[in-house]
């Protein structure tokens, strides 16, 4: 009997799985639409002028190469390689190159944890103890010491970033505490990471301010736990493989390392210097840490697949993997005014109000990305990458380039360029 029953979850498992392969090979042979610019209402001569744009960069050594990928009303209209990937081994950029894409990675751990809400496995409201309980009583650092926390962080904090985490990236107290915890060390799994995140102070109290950190991995240890999977297969058999992101994933196998691109240092005096070598970097290496706050790599044409998921309210090709009602979370302000301007140390970027997976434009303003429509969603990663969606123009962008530290350089340079081309069809 038991081997009965076995043998029909088996079965039933198979027939689940041949379902999906038959339904998603219809993903897999289409491609986003290709049309000229006019054809979506964008103008071929303004658009143009980023050719020039991204040339004068490479040209006076700001970048290495870059693409840059438009789409509007769910079609590509202009999808260009520039420069090269690889200098030291002459190696051009290619539109299919492989990109490590550091903080856009949160905006696939923010669908995983909405899809899993869908399901009713993660509530938005639950304490982070449910899922991982060092976090049960976690206190709150303070001038006179640590107290306990008013109350517990939620997966809503997490994912807008109000928890009390950090980056350890300062002098705190709490700083010096994950840098000991080695927090997000490859070689430390995410349970381990997210145990030792749990026994260390929060930076102030949950959802009274904004503070930019590891809370989207510890957001990847509650899909973990929720789901029963580790969090790489998840994103693999959940997202990825659905979307037919082929070149997507925590480290680039070495059928692939001939595509991945060198990462730069840019020193503000016209110097350009190799910092991580795509022949000897450690993203060739499957980590232990699926970091899904900034461990990913992937192309263009991948994370424009997800975009337009994302602009198509969670369907691409047939496939649905959010509800409609679910994307508008993520692509609309959830802060209270009371913590905005969302800021990076003294940085304050006026204007901007944070969802649960995309910074959002909630008012305009000439003192931050003045271009910038009301209403514009996206984000971008460690190494100067950058994603832009305007829903009112219906406007997808992307910009990719391996430059460190992080710098505006194509997304200011080029958005008003961009939105000038939308002549209104």
């Amino acid at each position: 009997m038991i081997t009965s029953r076995f043998s029909h979850r088996l079965w039933l498992s198979s027939l689940g799985w041949a379902a999906t392969l038959v339904y998603s090979m219809a993903v897999f042979r289409t491609e986003l639409p290709v049309v000229s610019p006019e054809k979506v209402g964008l103008d071929p001569g303004k658009l143009g002028k980023i050719d020039g744009l991204v040339s004068g960069w490479i040209a006076s050594n700001k970048l290495a190469g870059a693409t840059v990928a438009v789409a509007r009303h769910g079609q590509v209209a202009y999808f260009k390689a520039f420069g090269q990937r690889d200098r030291e081994a002459s190696s051009p950029m290619t539109e299919d190159t492989i990109f490590r894409i550091y903080s856009m990675s949160k905006a696939f751990t923010s669908a995983a944890v909405l899809m899993l809400m869908e399901e009713g496995k993660i509530g938005l409201e639950d304490p982070i103890s449910r899922y991982i309980p060092e976090f049960k009583g976690i206190q709150v650092s303070g001038p006179f010491g640590n107290h306990p926390a008013k109350r517990e962080p939620t997966v809503r904090d997490l994912l807008l970033h109000t928890a009390g985490l950090g980056y350890g990236g300062g002098t705190t107290a709490v700083d010096k505490a994950y840098q000991a915890a080695k927090i997000l060390n490859r070689d430390i799994d995410l349970q381990t990471t997210c145990a030792a995140l749990g026994r260390i102070p929060l930076h102030f109290e949950p959802g009274t301010a904004w503070q930019y950190s590891v809370g989207i991995d510890v957001l990847g240890r509650i899909v973990e736990v929720a789901s029963g999977q580790t969090f790489d297969v998840f994103l693999e058999q959940r997202i990825f493989s659905p979307l037919d992101l082929k070149d997507t994933g925590f480290f680039v196998p070495s059928e692939k390392a001939t595509r991945f691109a060198a990462l730069y240092h840019y020193d503000e005096k016209g110097g350009l210097t190799l910092q991580d070598g795509p022949g000897a970097s450690v993203y060739l290496k499957k980590p232990k840490f699926f970091s899904g706050g900034g461990g990913l790599v992937s192309t263009t044409r991948d994370y424009l697949r997800f975009l337009s998921l994302i602009r198509n309210r969670g369907e691409l090709g047939g496939v649905r993997l959010l509800k409609p009602a679910t994307v508008d979370l993520m692509t609309h302000n959830d802060l209270p005014a009371s913590i905005l301007p969302i800021r990076f140390g003294e940085e304050l970027r006026y204007g901007l109000g944070f969802g649960l997976g995309f910074n959002v434009r909630v008012e305009h303003s000439d003192k931050w990305d003045p271009a910038a429509p009301v209403g514009e969603w996206g984000w971008g990663g460690a190494a100067s990458t950058h994603y832009w969606a305007s829903p009112k123009d219906d406007l997808v962008v992307i910009t990719m380039e391996q430059t460190m530290p992080y710098n505006f350089n194509l997304e200011t340079g080029l958005k008003g360029v961009i939105y000038s081309a939308v002549n209104g069809n």
